[in-house]
């Protein structure tokens, strides 16, 4: 009986062991299945998120390539504009030259002129107004050299410009001080500037509206000047009723410094025997100056030169009988010279002049002004009044 139960027992164990070895093993392989599966799927995530970071910094890549390429275009699109501004600037004034020619040719429409006849009339009208300027009054001064400099006076300021009206037998003297004002001094002669009590004898003139820079001129009566705060706007002003007369803009000025060794000045203004000019740098012709005659008493343009002469290491400039003497120095201070002219008649030039220096080895001008009578120059050096005596020849 007991053998029996024994064999009953072993009957009922052995199947349930067998049942449960298969079942572990359909587990097993079924986990591994599934490991396999998540192990795949992981590797293809991580792909994934390797393809979405490749296209991400491909896609930073060329976001940066486009904004450099619309940085070029924008460069490309200023510098563009800017000679498109310049060539405008010059056809305007080839429309006035054009103008000007027409102006000289008789308005006769009922009279057939030939062709040739016209063009004839039209050279005749250049030649004549290129030689207006030394036909309405006879002017050859060349400068030809600076034979000596008198310090009169000592100022605080160290920029600045003083000068006399080139009215015939006027002695005042007009004093602008700094770069930024909107009175000036007026001084009857040069004793009573130079007087020890020359502040007991001076005149204090107060003008509408501020200068800027120091390049102002005082003529027939009048103070002309670069109204502050304005890139390129003349000022004429009556020095008796102290009323703006008239005001122009100068085509071009105003946006770099006519000198670069004189930053505050972006236009001077000079007189010599022939009248008022205005001189500025153009920055769409390389940074060279750009002469212009006004007419004084309107302060229209009558015409415009481009010279060759640069900004660059200028710090000043003066007309004499129609021609541009440029003077140049080092941004150290030295001895300033002239080394560049542009005669508007075309009988001096550059390589055929020597450099003329100044007598004052170490100096540094501000301004200088021509005062046509007496052939000096009255310049402002580093806040001394200082009086050169000039030498000059015949043109030609």
């Amino acid at each position: 009986m007991r053998a029996l139960v024994l064999k009953l027992f072993a009957l009922l164990i052995f199947p349930t062991g067998i049942v449960q070895s298969q079942v572990t093993t359909q587990e097993r392989v079924m986990m591994q299945y599934f490991q396999r599966s998540l192990q795949e799927l992981e590797a293809r995530l991580i792909k994934c998120d390797q393809d979405i970071l490749q296209f991400n910094q491909k896609m930073y890549d060329l976001l940066n390539e486009m904004h450099g390429q619309l940085r070029k275009v924008n460069v490309l699109k200023s510098e563009v504009k800017s000679h498109v501004d310049g060539l405008a600037m010059r056809v305007e004034r080839v429309e006035r030259d054009v103008e000007y020619l027409h102006s000289k040719i008789p308005n006769e429409p009922s009279v057939e002129v030939e062709e040739s006849l016209l063009e004839q009339e039209l050279k005749e009208a250049q030649l004549k107004k290129q030689a207006a300027f030394n036909k309405s009054q006879e002017c050859s001064a060349a400068l030809s050299g600076i034979r000596s400099l008198k310090i009169v006076k000592k100022t605080d300021n160290v920029d600045g410009s003083w000068m006399k009206d080139t009215i015939k037998d006027s002695a005042k003297i007009y004093f602008f001080s700094g770069t930024r004002n909107s009175t000036l001094l007026e001084f009857v002669s040069l004793k009573s500037f130079t007087a020890a009590d020359a502040s007991k004898k001076l005149k204090v003139i107060a003008l509408p509206h501020p200068w800027r820079g120091t390049g102002h001129a005082v003529y027939k009566g009048f103070v002309y000047y670069h109204l502050a705060d304005t890139p390129n706007e003349i000022l004429k002003v009556h020095l008796l009723n102290r009323t703006v007369t008239d005001r122009m803009l100068l085509p071009g000025a105003g946006r770099i410094p006519v000198y670069a060794l004189s930053p505050h000045t972006f236009i001077d203004l000079a007189v010599d025997e022939l009248g008022l000019w205005a001189i500025h740098a153009d920055p769409d012709f390389g940074g060279n100056l750009v002469i212009t005659k006004l007419d004084a008493n309107s302060l229209a343009i009558e015409h415009t030169w481009d010279t060759l002469c640069k900004s660059r290491d200028a710090e000043a400039a003066v007309m004499i009988c129609g021609t541009l003497y440029v003077v140049y120095n080092s941004r150290y201070g030295g001895r300033s010279s002239v080394q560049c002219l542009f005669d508007i008649n075309d009988t001096l030039f550059t390589e055929d002049s020597n450099v003329i220096f100044f007598p004052k080895r170490y100096a540094s001008h501000s301004s200088l002004k021509y005062y046509p009578k007496d052939k000096q120059l009255y310049a402002w050096d580093d806040g001394y009044q200082t009086i050169y005596k000039l030498e000059t020849r015949r043109k030609g």
